[in-house]
């Protein structure tokens, strides 16, 4: 579990450079050729949410799963 206003859970496959992201408001999303050092940069952000829109958001390919 992640705390933020934004993002509910994080969940990360390094083996596949999976990153699976579950929101609050609604909706999981997975991120597909996700570098684990943008994985690391997201857990370790002061705000779990800002770091999603800087490091995530429009940079990888990504598909909604629920």
């Amino acid at each position: 579990m992640v705390e933020s206003s934004v993002i509910s859970s994080i969940g990360y496959a390094p083996e596949t450079a999976v990153l699976e992201i579950e929101f609050l408001g609604g909706g999981t999303y997975r991120y597909y050729t996700v570098p684990p050092s943008a994985h690391r940069a997201l857990m370790d952000a002061d705000s779990k949410g800002r770091a999603f829109i800087d490091l995530i958001r429009d940079r990888y390919p990504t598909e909604r799963i629920d």
